[in-house]
């Protein structure tokens, strides 16, 4: 079974949708606030979502999928960033042209072609994210492309669109979500299949950020960007990692999902030698069990269990929308000729058997764990192993075939029992176009069935927006410097490329520029302190990021002034996070003036200290004193003019 790949010989091929959310003051679509997040509510909502037919007369398989969760949707409001318009109760305001904006400066960097007229379609989700069931999103640009190591990277498409809800919980038949982030503005950045290894995945996810940061119009922080990396490798189907979180976790993912597809066509593989290759071949019965392990040894399988765990949970919110229907079932699921299959590797550590699991848990709401139990994993309990062998016994299992047992609510379970027979109807073909999760040790679980063309369709509340050539032009004559050109500028005065990433990062780079040519500072000095001075003043929880431009070029036009000021530069940027007058910063610091009388400074500490150089260090003395003359001199006499007076006021009194 493949655990480590060699990825060219596998074929892997990985592309990007980099999603990143827009610094924009309202929402994309309504007059709402944006980047206002709540943890409380004055409001909730109940949905349940059905699919629709496309434009073409066809329901897309993922809004099948999702309907057959039977899902209650809760949605939180709160009055202070929701309004009708994201219940679907009124229709959409014009697009926000300040998105709009955004999104053509990043067209504009990465080469793409601009369109003509920005067309607002609707992409299907009836997972609950969206309560219209639908995202508005429209695309702006496309056929670009950006350098990467010694090639470049195509980029599919450029769009804009709205963010969808967070999610607060999901148990059983109910999913809340919370919608302070949905209708936020959002760019998204596909690009073609162009990564052939985890570690460039990472790299990729980094360079499009700092595109993005570069516009200096996007929002930075836990949730501000995301991105669904497709994964695929030679004989396998793309499949979607969705929402990664962090860039550093893509390798992993990646890695894990390439383990994954090989060890899914080598189940393909082996389903074909024993002469399974037709869904009709795929033999699943299944038989409601319930009163055969009425008195079961491993308690999850009692009635009894059941019932009082729902009766602990019954006075919590919401309770009686997490079961499903029927009463509580015992279903003991058989599969013929599928013996061994259940352990079959598939992602490093997991099985076949965690595959099912998947699609158990999304699909009939089955989210206890275990999800089900099985013979090739049968739980060692007193007696267990006896119940094991009734239970094939009387679904007449020979030994060629498998046994799944999953439990809850009957239709739930009945749910289940199909989904087993479609999964591995599935693994006919190798591997299935999936939407997963990423999980934090790597591996991924299923999360929907990758959606289709059929989930898309033009919106008809929204018209066509023109976009004109003045606005292009208008928005080319202003753009920033790509982050590959500042790379090369910064880094020929040494900054390393770390601090050059972190400035981009940050908005420190947009900070250097500014200061370097308003105030004539030096680059490589003004890059070391917008890099590595100030990143350690944020990580001690100093503000520094709301200091204004204007106190930057006030407190730099003083730095070229009075170059003495630069070495009390900590303790002037943290009273400039809270004062923003510069003048007034260095009045109350005691800094706005040159100390004249340096020799007498000197002269009365050296008065008020016993002489006595110790004889293994005679330098110990000068240092000590060095250190009290500048706890009062520093900021107002550069430290060079204080070392000089003070060696030779000392060489005249020895």
């Amino acid at each position: 079974m493949a655990d480590s790949l060699d990825y060219r010989k596998i074929g892997l091929r990985v592309g990007l949708e980099v999603h990143q959310q827009l610094d924009t003051q309202r929402k994309l679509f309504c007059h709402c606030p944006a980047g206002i997040y709540t943890r409380d509510h004055d409001g909730a909502v109940l949905r349940h979502m059905r699919p629709t037919l496309s434009e073409l007369g066809e329901y897309d398989g993922t809004a099948l999928m999702e309907f057959k969760t039977k899902k209650n949707v809760v949605y939180l409001l709160h009055k202070s960033n929701v309004c009708t318009y994201e219940m679907d109760d009124t229709p959409p305001f014009p697009v926000n042209q300040e998105a709009i904006d955004i999104a053509i400066e990043q067209c504009l960097m990465l080469g793409c072609d601009i369109v003509d007229e920005v067309h607002i379609a609707r992409k299907q989700y009836l997972d609950g994210s969206i309560p219209t069931g639908f995202q508005r999103t429209a695309i702006v640009g496309v056929e670009g492309r950006i350098p990467f190591r010694d090639r470049s990277i195509s980029i599919t498409q450029i769009s804009v669109e709205e963010d969808s809800c967070r999610e607060v919980s999901d148990r059983g038949h109910l999913i809340v979500w919370r919608t302070d982030r949905l209708g936020m503005p959002l760019i998204e950045t596909v690009t073609g299949p162009d990564l052939r290894t985890p570690e460039e995945v990472e790299e990729a996810i980094l360079s499009i950020g700092r595109v993005c940061r570069s516009t200096g119009h996007v929002r930075v922080g836990i949730g501000a960007s995301r991105q669904d990396v497709n994964v695929s490798v030679a004989g396998g189907r793309r499949v979607e990692i969705k929402g990664v979180a962090k860039a550093g976790l893509a390798p992993a993912l990646v890695h894990g999902e390439a383990v994954r597809q090989v060890n899914l066509l080598g189940l393909r593989d082996e389903l074909h030698r024993r002469g399974l290759s037709a869904p009709t071949d795929i033999q699943v019965w299944h038989e409601d069990v319930t009163k055969l392990v009425s008195d079961s040894p491993l308690p999850y399988l009692r009635a009894e269990t059941w019932r009082s765990e729902r009766e602990e949970r019954a006075a919590e919110p919401g309770a009686d929308l997490e079961v499903g229907r029927g009463d509580f079932c015992v279903r003991a699921v058989a599969l013929r000729g599928l013996a061994q299959t259940l352990e079959w590797p598939t992602q490093p550590n997991l099985t076949f058997a965690h595959e099912l699991g998947g699609r158990v848990r999304v699909i009939a709401c089955l989210d206890q764990q275990p999800t089900f139990i099985h013979d090739a994993d049968w739980p060692d309990y007193d007696g267990s192993s006896q119940e094991l062998g009734r239970l094939r016994t009387h679904l007449g299992c020979n030994d060629d075939d498998a046994l799944i047992v999953v439990w809850g609510a009957d239709e739930d379970t009945v749910t289940a029992a199909e989904e087993i027979r479609l999964r591995y109807v599935d693994a006919l073909d190798g591997v299935p176009n999936e939407t997963r999760q990423p999980r934090p040790d790597g591996s991924t679980d299923f999360e929907r069935i990758l959606p289709g063309p059929d989930r898309m369709y033009p919106d008809t509340d929204s018209p066509p927006q023109a976009i004109t050539r003045s606005r292009v032009k208008r928005l080319q004559d202003a753009l920033p410097e790509p982050p590959w050109e500042r790379e090369a500028r910064y880094g020929s005065v040494g900054i390393p490329l770390t601090t050059i990433h972190y400035l981009i990062r940050r908005n420190g780079a947009r900070l250097v520029d500014l200061v370097v040519g308003k105030c004539s500072s030096d680059l490589a000095w003004t890059c070391y302190f917008f890099g590595e001075r100030l990143k350690g003043l944020r990580r001690s929880g100093v503000p520094v990021d709301r200091i204004s431009d204007e106190s930057w070029l006030a407190l730099f036009d003083r730095f070229q002034r009075q170059p003495a000021l630069r070495e009390a530069w900590k303790t002037i940027v943290s009273a400039l996070a809270n004062t923003p007058d510069v003048d007034e910063v260095l009045a109350d610091l005691g800094l706005n003036g040159h100390i004249d009388d340096v020799a007498g400074s000197v002269k009365g500490s050296i008065a008020t200290e016993p002489f006595e150089p110790p004889a293994h260090d005679e330098g110990q003395f000068e240092r000590y004193l060095m250190g009290r003359l500048m706890d009062g001199l520093r900021g107002r006499v550069p430290a060079i003019e204080v070392a000089k007076t003070l060696t030779s006021e000392l060489e005249t009194r020895t």
